[in-house]
């Protein structure tokens, strides 16, 4: 059983249609990136899980709770991060944390250990005595993490958590997220940063004008696409092995012969790579580098969005 579920669902402002007809559902654990361009309808379908947006028509829930029939049971449920959070800037961090930990009821003879707790897991201990308007925007957007972990939610909604985050910062929002996950937690995440999603999502949702163009695992849409990822080797100097060889194992689409490597290019899914790195053992390879390249995440999305999906 999916443990969120988005079945026909359809959002309208007075005139406007903003969500027609999507349909998602994400298994538990996993990190599901949406995909769309500004307006394309994600914000507002993660506002109508995030209970803060009824849907004109359509059903979603989080973990078998319908977000309009529950939605306080929903709220225990959930940690939702907006592109636009607000912050009390006089506040320090370890007080702004405090300070939600008693709207969510928690005892305050837990309060200090859990607080301290968030602090570690999004490495903020150092700035827990500073003013919260002196973190930087990558701070901030960890303190927003660590204030929606207080209450333990199991999923997590980030709507554009990246959004003018510095390199540095989205490395170490990326890292947080895969932390989160192997803790257990199921994350939504749309953004706009497609090849970070590449490397972090299990599965994706590509939306554009209000409609689902593709939603599943990361392999399948790419498979059904017909998209192909690149592998680089390096094979070491003094073997036998050649590009046509390469070439002719099964499942490989072409070898481009690089200035210091091979490219190979193949179907875009995991096992293709596993079945190259077989068939260059079984030849007898020397392999120097075995590197492949992330899927190509704007290639599925322009494919996808372009003027044949309007």
């Amino acid at each position: 059983m999916s443990f969120v579920m988005v079945d026909r669902l359809h959002v309208r402002y007075g005139g406007v249609l903003a969500v027609r007809g999507v349909s998602f559902a994400i298994p538990r654990g996993e990190i599901f990136g949406f995909i769309g361009p500004n307006g394309a309808g994600k914000s507002s379908t993660i506002r109508v899980l995030a209970t803060l947006v009824r849907p004109s028509s359509g059903r979603a829930a989080v973990g078998g709770v319908d977000v309009v029939e529950d939605p306080l049971a929903v709220r225990r449920l959930i940690g939702y991060v907006p592109d636009e959070f607000g912050t009390y800037d006089d506040m320090s961090v370890r007080e702004y944390l405090h300070f939600f930990a008693a709207i969510h009821a928690i005892p305050v003879a837990r309060r200090t250990r859990l607080v301290a707790d968030v602090l570690a897991l999004t490495d903020l201990g150092a700035k827990q005595n500073e003013p919260v308007a002196g973190l930087s925007r990558g701070m901030k957007q960890r303190l927003a993490i660590s204030r929606v972990l207080l209450h333990d939610p199991e999923l997590l909604l980030l709507d554009e958590p990246a959004s003018g985050l510095d390199p540095r910062s989205r490395i170490e929002m990326r890292e947080l997220l895969k932390e989160l996950q192997r803790l257990g937690k199921t994350i939504i995440i749309s953004s706009h940063i497609l090849h970070e999603l590449a490397q972090l999502c299990s599965h994706i949702g590509i939306i554009d004008q209000g409609r689902m163009r593709a939603a599943g695992h990361i392999d399948g849409i790419f498979r059904q696409l017909e998209l192909l990822r690149v592998v680089h080797i390096q094979l070491a100097p003094g073997g036998t092995v050649t590009p046509a060889a390469i070439a002719a194992l099964p499942g490989v689409a072409g070898v481009d012969e690089q200035a210091d490597r091979l490219a190979v290019r193949l179907p875009a899914d995991d096992g293709a790579v596993d079945a190259l790195f077989a068939g260059l053992v079984g030849l007898g390879a020397r392999l120097r580098m075995f590197q492949p390249e992330a899927l190509d995440m704007e290639t599925a999305f322009m494919k996808l969005t372009g003027a044949e999906a309007r």
